[in-house]
């Protein structure tokens, strides 16, 4: 049976008899409570078949932020068995419990705990129907290893897992193991599958093949907002195994290989009508943002640039389609696609394979709806993979903006505080800092090109505009940037992040060179802080970040080792929106097409990356895919005032270089 027959009915099953459980999120139990409808499958799932393997599934995806691994080690607590022995389905409309998407650094924060939820009380149920079996006193007897002991009886879960027709309602106060008491949770498990992605057996959306599978193209606008006069599509006709797709302003061709498609698509002849005259050479211009005498800081937009680019394979199968795709809104793709082809929903199934990465860039269907809409049109399996050009030119940015500032300070103190964010975004907008006095707001504006969530949304620009300001206040009242920051903060985690950044950097005795300089920025979103520091130097025009020094608080660590890949990851990320990318337009049409004209960190540009990580079992768990990002570029542009004696306002920091 293949992945793409499989039914929920077939899964449970084929994982044998077993016990399940189900959950009802807090937000679902509300919304019942108000008397609305909930969600069809709100509920989160467990399963242990017959030889006592557990399977979990879950609505969320594994988009390199390593989901897998952090939810099987919450079942493999509470459940009190080894990690190896749990199975995590993800991202199948099909068998998972409905989710609104994975996004937000939301998995750790609120499914987690209602894995944990689930597990506890499946673990309960579980020495329940143990007691009874062993004619026992319940208090006698421990769950461990995946087995229910005690007065010297034993049952495996299996064997009370097999053959049980038990659907259990999880109840709020389920006790769940305390920090304390953790066994798999706060270690470095491994990253579940990893090897399989080492070795090249884990199969991304863009490895997906099925017998009769025809490869597309699409033809593409030249410039934003264009519109299709007359097509010809004579020549594409013409060739051998070639089928035209025509629906409207959309227009496509299938063909039995990818090279023929492509040639099939660049034969089609057409004439567009261009009317944009976008540029982003001027973003304030572009926004109609009003002039002003306060501090303006502008943010280009930017690619997400994904190790893989948008994929899907759209499958017919009487009359439903199956689209295997990387997106990190599967129920919403599946949504997308139903509502373009016009069928129910029921009659769509998206499976998300683990996906090679988004960085925010993945919550729509781009990909799944073309390939679903010309699979339809052949009648035929199609398999559609964007270029990296496509993804240049078609995929949306992360929004640019304008941000205007002012703000006094006297004596080292900070007075007043205004900060506007112009398009960008309201994610990271409120300081940190103690002000008597502030204004803080964020303007949307119609973006004329395409835009939508980034990696840490706009907390990024946000936390750059205000920690670029704070370097620049510290520098009015002749103060340390360090000192300064410390003098206006109350909250008592972000002093921790700040002075543990600035032991491990040694910044009270660094010793710079001329040419050299050193900064430092902090912030926090999404629950977590963070706190770098940067050692800079800057040569013809070049700037060449030596050191990063990072510290992170997230509450509970949950996992240590892939903690700091994703710290490390995110700051290497944020080198590129700090210092090279920008994609860039001209006259409505996009310049950007290719990494030999959009710069990404390399290895060469890699510094020497140390962390920091502030363990609190007190806290409960943030998520950590996003809030490391957001200090790396106010540190550099701290460090660059010291190396040259000017900061910047504009992301990037480009010194006169083109990228």
């Amino acid at each position: 049976m293949s992945l793409i027959e499989i039914t929920r009915r077939q899964l449970l099953k084929a994982l044998g008899g077993g016990f399940l459980v189900a959950v009802l999120p807090a937000w679902a139990i509300a919304r019942l409570q108000r008397g609305q409808q909930a969600p069809q499958t709100v509920d989160a799932w467990l399963h242990i078949s017959a030889t006592g393997e557990v399977t979990v599934l879950t609505g969320k995806v594994e988009v390199g932020q390593n989901a897998r691994t952090s939810v099987t080690q919450a079942v493999a607590e509470e459940l009190r068995v080894a990690a190896s022995s749990v199975k995590v389905v993800m991202g199948d409309t099909d068998l998972v419990p409905f989710d609104r998407g994975t996004f937000g650094s939301q998995t750790t924060p609120q499914m987690i705990p209602q894995i944990r939820r689930a597990a506890a009380t499946m673990r309960e149920a579980l020495v329940d129907m143990a007691a009874e079996r062993l004619s026992v006193a319940r208090s006698s007897l421990v769950a461990a290893d995946g087995v229910v002991t005690g007065c010297g009886g034993s049952l495996t879960y299996g064997e009370l897992a097999a053959g049980a027709k038990i659907t259990k309602a999880i109840p709020r106060e389920v006790a769940l193991t305390p920090v304390s008491d953790w066994k798999v949770m706060g270690t470095a498990v491994a990253k579940v599958g990893a090897y399989e992605m080492v070795n090249g057996a884990h199969k991304f959306a863009s490895d997906m093949m099925v017998e009769g599978m025809l490869w597309a193209k699409v033809l593409r606008s030249p410039s934003i907002g264009a519109k299709i006069g007359t097509v010809d599509v004579s020549k594409a006709q013409a060739m051998v195994g070639v089928r035209v797709v025509r629906d409207g302003e959309f227009v496509a061709v299938a063909a039995p290989s990818l090279r023929l498609a492509t040639a099939a698509r660049d034969a089609i002849t057409a004439e567009w009508v261009e009317t944009s005259k976008v540029s982003t050479g001027d973003l304030p211009k572009l926004f109609a943002v009003p002039s002003t005498e306060r501090v303006r800081y502008t943010c280009a937009y930017i690619a997400h640039a994904p190790l893989e680019p948008r994929a899907a394979l759209a499958v017919w199968a009487g009359d439903k389609i199956t689209v295997h795709t990387g997106t990190s809104r599967p129920f919403g793709v599946r949504t997308e696609v139903a509502t373009a082809l016009g069928i129910p929903e029921e009659k769509v199934r998206v499976i998300v394979p683990d996906t090679g990465s988004g960085y925010g860039g993945k919550h729509y269907g781009d990909a799944a709806v073309e390939a679903a809409r010309i699979s339809k049109a052949v009648g035929s399996p199609v398999k559609i993979v964007w270029t990296r050009e496509e993804e240049f030119k078609f995929a949306y940015c992360r929004p640019g903006g304008v941000i205007d500032v002012d703000a006094k300070v006297e004596d080292g103190e900070l007075q007043s505080w205004s900060h506007v964010n112009y398009n960008s975004g309201g994610a990271g907008l409120e300081t940190p800092y103690r002000v008597a006095q502030k204004s803080e707001r964020f303007q949307q504006f119609a973006s004329p090109i395409r835009q939508g969530s980034y990696r840490a949304l706009a907390s990024t620009f946000n936390n750059f505009a205000r920690e670029s300001h704070m370097n620049a206040l510290a520098r009015e009242a002749k103060m340390d940037l360090l000192d300064f920051r410390l003098a206006n903060l109350g909250d008592e985690r972000m002093i921790a992040v700040l002075n543990a950044c600035a032991e491990k950097f040694g910044w009270r005795t660094y010793s710079v060179e001329d040419g050299h300089g050193i900064g430092i920025a902090c912030g926090t979103e999404k629950g977590s802080y963070v706190a770098t520091a940067a050692e800079i130097a800057v040569k013809d025009n070049e700037i060449k970040v030596l050191r990063a020094v990072t510290a992170y608080e997230c509450g509970k660590v949950l996992n240590p080792a892939l903690l700091q890949l994703q710290i490390g990851g995110a700051v290497l990320q944020g080198l590129g929106g700090a210092l090279w990318e920008a994609v860039e337009y001209k006259d409505g049409r996009c310049e950007t097409s290719a990494f030999s004209s959009y710069r990404v960190p390399r290895y060469s540009d890699s510094p020497v990356l140390e962390t920091v990580v502030l363990d609190r079992p007190d806290l409960p768990p943030a998520g950590a895919g996003e809030t490391p990002i957001i200090a790396i570029a106010p540190a550099i542009n701290g460090a660059l005032f010291q190396a040259i004696g000017s900061q910047r306002n504009s992301l990037p920091l480009r010194l006169g270089l083109l990228p």
